[in-house]
């Protein structure tokens, strides 16, 4: 038996009045998974613990059998295991993001954010911003580290968890009221925004119709986390497949692999294709007995507000990814469970993310039963299965009892 999990982040979302009172899921035109939908049982499941934050990664270690409130120390840390940052206990790491801000002729403090992801920058892009900026602003307990897209970490060493805003929670809105307290991080951040609004190559970006990455934003803090080895604990030889660093890092420190798939980028126009055919390889030729497959874009299109895009990305998971995953196994004679779920709503009318419980797809292509069922929040909901804490959906993937 093989195991594949379809992670799409932020999917789930509220009833919008635009599409006569449905969600983007209930809308979209997602012929394979109402397929799988008919045949599999389907449910909802509570992602995040009472009282933490519904963030990805909150949200990703909980569907992956940790329960947060033991295993998370912070967001950033993840993501620094996955660009091979060398964190030492007394380290303390925040995600910076490279964000877009109003460039008013105003104090930084009454700036706007534009957008989280400066147009979703690429790597290349911010990689040039970020060295120009650590060129002034790193010195021996400041150290920046470059990761994807927008996405990148500052470690401080010996430093202090601090409780601060993500960005896209404060979208549109002024910046003052969530700008660190802590007087080497305000620095940095303002002087960051004079070097970077100046740059030849934002110049560049914003002649092209590009947003500019002309501010650093910091939050999501933490200390070196400590994750018990995925297959130590399941049993099986997983793979982790997604674009972005948070996904990679829990996979490091879960001892799982991890295949970087070309053109895969966390945005719209991912390399849904290559996703699948690296799942359907690990699983049919390389031995791997499980495959988590993470895909962005519902997520970042939640961020962007917008309804159409949000539309489109799970469509695009449908057809280019969740089909070709099941046409793959199937012509391999492999008897498998797959569970599609998001991790956590994102709402296009907040744009940020929620701790609502999220629907999810177990089938199973052994053992189909005929329902009437279409993959959506409502029918989800309808269904009466709901599950409590989501690190067991783990165990239950793998054919063990809920608890």
């Amino acid at each position: 038996m093989k195991y594949v999990v379809v992670l799409g982040d932020g999917m789930a979302d509220w009833p919008i009045e635009s599409l006569n009172g449905e969600t983007p899921l209930s809308c979209a035109e997602t012929p394979c998974m109402d397929a799988l939908a008919k045949v599999s049982e389907i449910g909802m499941v509570a992602t995040i613990p009472e009282g933490m934050a519904p963030g990805s990664d909150t949200a990703n270690l909980s569907v992956m059998g940790y329960d947060p409130r033991k295993y998370y120390t912070g967001r950033s840390p993840l993501e620094a295991l996955s660009i091979g940052v060398d964190m030492k206990n007394s380290d303390v790491v925040y995600r910076c993001n490279l964000v877009t801000l109003t460039e008013e002729d105003i104090p930084y403090e009454e700036q706007r954010i534009l957008d989280h992801s400066s147009g979703e920058i690429s790597t290349e892009d911010a990689d040039i911003l970020l060295k120009d900026v650590c060129r002034e602003l790193e010195n021996e307990n400041y150290h920046f580290y470059t990761g994807t897209s927008y996405r990148h970490c500052l470690v401080w060493n010996n430093g202090k968890v601090l409780e601060l805003t993500p960005p896209h929670d404060v979208l549109t809105q002024k910046i003052g009221s969530y700008l660190p307290d802590e007087e080497r991080l305000l620095y940095m951040q303002k002087r960051s925004y004079e070097i970077l609004k100046e740059h030849p190559l934002n110049k560049k970006r914003k002649e092209q119709g590009l947003n500019p990455a002309n501010s650093l934003w910091f939050w999501g803090a933490g200390t070196k986390p400590i994750l018990t080895s995925f297959e130590a604990i399941h049993h099986k030889k997983g793979v982790m497949i997604s674009a972005v660093d948070l996904l990679k890092g829990i996979a490091v420190g879960a001892e799982m692999d991890r295949i970087v798939v070309e053109g895969a980028n966390g945005g719209l126009h991912t390399n849904y294709e290559g996703k699948a055919r690296a799942a359907v390889d690990a699983l049919t030729k390389k031995g791997y007995d499980f495959a988590y497959i993470h895909v962005e874009a519902p997520d970042e299109m939640g961020h962007q507000g917008s309804v159409e895009r949000k539309i489109q990305a799970i469509e695009y998971l449908d057809q280019r990814l969740i089909r070709l995953v099941k046409e793959g196994l199937d012509a391999a004679g492999e008897d498998y469970r797959m569970l599609i779920l998001p991790d956590h709503p994102t709402p296009v009318k907040v744009r940020t993310h929620v701790a609502e419980p999220v629907p999810y797809l177990l089938y199973d292509s052994t053992a189909p039963e005929q329902h009437d069922w279409h993959y959506n929040e409502k029918e989800a909901a309808d269904s009466g299965k709901t599950v409590s804490h989501g690190w067991d959906m783990m165990k239950y993937l793998f054919g063990g009892e809920l608890c």
